[in-house]
């Protein structure tokens, strides 16, 4: 069965935001983005979770959006994070991505207020009469406080522009209703659990590891499509130690940015209240970074 966000399908990645002296460092960003069209990934995400939006200001929220895309100029998907437990705000800056030619919205969860799930219905509704991009759905329960039922999604999926969720509930099970319920793409929001997902019927993954080793993330998610379950297996295995210290040693994306600063990829700044490993988390780091066979870079 054809889906309906299934353009959406394989590798994107959550970017980061780029910092130099509490900045937005651009000439970053465009490095990173290269990268990952380099790479083959099919779509990249800023001002998610990973590009730490909670501290972006609505101007640096908008800029990052509109160098993305004019950086990428259609040679890679654009799904641009303009979700908000404010539904008239995240109108607000789907429209600016809609406008300066985002390809996609990733609409997480109205977090902290917790509406009941006719209020998630009303709040998903709102968005999708107001803009006509395809809209990926973000259920983090962990996160938000509150998880998008199935059969919430089932009637959210129901809008024409709504086409994607991306699924980090943690459970295969929620997984399996929303895929058995409706016609909606799924795409994994956990590194680790991306194969899992796939065997049930996901057809990519959001990935934060992506940013480090997006073609290993590729030919993960490749070899299963194709029907090659052992080479994806083996992927799995290698790709797992990494993916769990992207979210394990410490929040998202503090991990990564340190993994990326030991790569020579970023500066690995953060904004408050994101603050870096300490030298145990680091180590440990190191020492998965090493056993892939990823070399740090000196300073």
């Amino acid at each position: 069965m054809s889906r309906k966000g299934s353009d959406f399908a394989g590798l994107s990645v959550a970017i980061i935001t780029p910092f130099r002296d509490g900045k937005l460092d651009v000439d970053r960003l465009k490095e990173q983005i290269e990268f990952q069209i380099e790479s083959g990934t099919n779509c990249v995400v800023p001002c998610g979770t990973t590009g730490e939006s909670p501290t972006l200001s609505h101007p640096e929220h908008e800029r990052v959006i509109s160098e993305t895309i004019q950086i990428s100029s259609g040679r890679i998907k654009v799904m641009a994070g303009t979700g908000s437990n404010s539904t008239d705000e995240a109108i607000s800056l789907t429209e600016w991505a809609a406008k300066e030619g985002a390809d996609a919205t990733l609409q997480v969860a109205p977090y902290y207020n917790k509406p009941t799930q006719e209020g998630m219905f009303q709040h998903y509704k709102a968005i999708s009469e107001a803009i006509s991009i395809p809209i990926c759905v973000y259920n983090i329960p962990g996160r938000t406080g509150k998880n998008i039922e199935p059969e919430t999604i089932a009637r959210i999926g129901e809008f024409e522009n709504v086409t994607m969720v991306k699924e980090a509930t943690g459970s295969l099970d929620q997984a399996s209703q929303i895929l058995a319920l409706t016609n909606l793409t799924v795409l994994s929001g956990d590194d680790s659990l991306t194969l899992p997902l796939l065997s049930i019927g996901a057809e990519g993954v959001v990935s934060v590891v992506g940013n480090i080793v997006p073609r290993d993330m590729i030919a993960m998610v490749k070899a299963f499509l194709s029907g090659d379950a052992i080479e994806a297996q083996r992927w799995h295995h290698k790709l797992f130690p990494l993916c769990r210290d992207m979210l394990g040693l410490a929040t998202n994306p503090i991990p990564l940015k340190a993994a990326m600063a030991e790569i020579g990829r970023d500066s690995g700044e953060l904004r408050l209240p994101m603050t870096p490993l300490d030298e145990t988390q680091l180590d440990s780091l190191r020492q998965t970074l090493s056993t892939y066979g990823i070399e740090a870079v000196a300073v």
